[in-house]
């Protein structure tokens, strides 16, 4: 099994943990306020999941972009997460939505938490290997090193016992220092139970409050335009 979201084996400098993230009733969705995050939305069954975590990040004050890969758009299309969002969706690197000339890395410089949910065997294998051949492992490649990345992997359990995903997963955490949320034991979509179904939206949003960096950081990265 990977390591957990807080391994101390994972590279020092992506990511820190803010006061507000721990902070008594209230205070979580107090953290969120007008703070730029990235939900990166991967071809998985979970996709369903991630639309209500980009609402309760965006009823909680977050400014909120989303990305998704071709595949992600198979399960959940476009117009539900701007829908959402409030917000154009990222889903192809051919075209671009707010940013005319490089949307990763303009998506990159702006934000200053990615998620990526549901991060299936295949993306995670891509970041691993340093592919980028979709919005999503583009964005990723371009990140700031600083900027925290959690990824909530949803996969069947063979494929997250997979030596080869259980190999790509310490490399994006002890190389890339990515934090980790589940996966967790339970029924999926393959009729079958087991380690590797996504973890619920107020366990991934628990999770991404404690690696928001300090306010002000990415005041000097490039911002999206209005």
């Amino acid at each position: 099994m990977a390591p957990s979201a807080d391994n101390p084996s994972a590279r020092a400098g992506r990511g820190h943990r803010s006061a507000g993230g721990e902070s008594g009733p209230g205070g979580a969705d107090a953290a969120w306020h007008a703070r730029k995050v990235a939900v990166a939305v991967t071809g998985g069954i979970a996709c369903y999941k991630v639309a209500a975590l980009v609402s309760r990040l965006s009823q909680a004050g977050a400014t909120v972009r989303v990305l998704m890969t071709e595949a992600a758009t198979r399960f959940v299309g476009t117009l539900t997460f701007e829908s959402l969002s409030g917000a154009p969706v990222a889903s192809s690197i051919w075209e671009a939505q707010e940013h005319h000339d490089s949307q990763h890395v303009g998506l990159a410089r702006w934000c200053e938490l990615l998620i990526v949910a549901p991060a299936t065997a295949d993306t995670i294998a891509k970041v691993a290997a340093g592919i980028c051949d979709d919005i999503v492992s583009l964005t990723l490649c371009a990140l700031p090193c600083q900027t925290p990345v959690l990824l909530a992997p949803s996969m069947n359990e063979q494929m997250w016992n997979n030596p080869i995903t259980q190999r790509n997963m310490a490399t994006v955490q002890r190389v890339l220092g990515y934090h980790v949320v589940g996966p967790e034991t339970g029924w999926q979509a393959c009729r079958t139970e087991g380690a590797g179904r996504m973890s619920e939206p107020e366990a991934i949003l628990e999770a991404a409050a404690k690696l928001l960096p300090p306010l002000g950081r990415g005041d000097a990265l490039k911002p999206l335009r209005a």
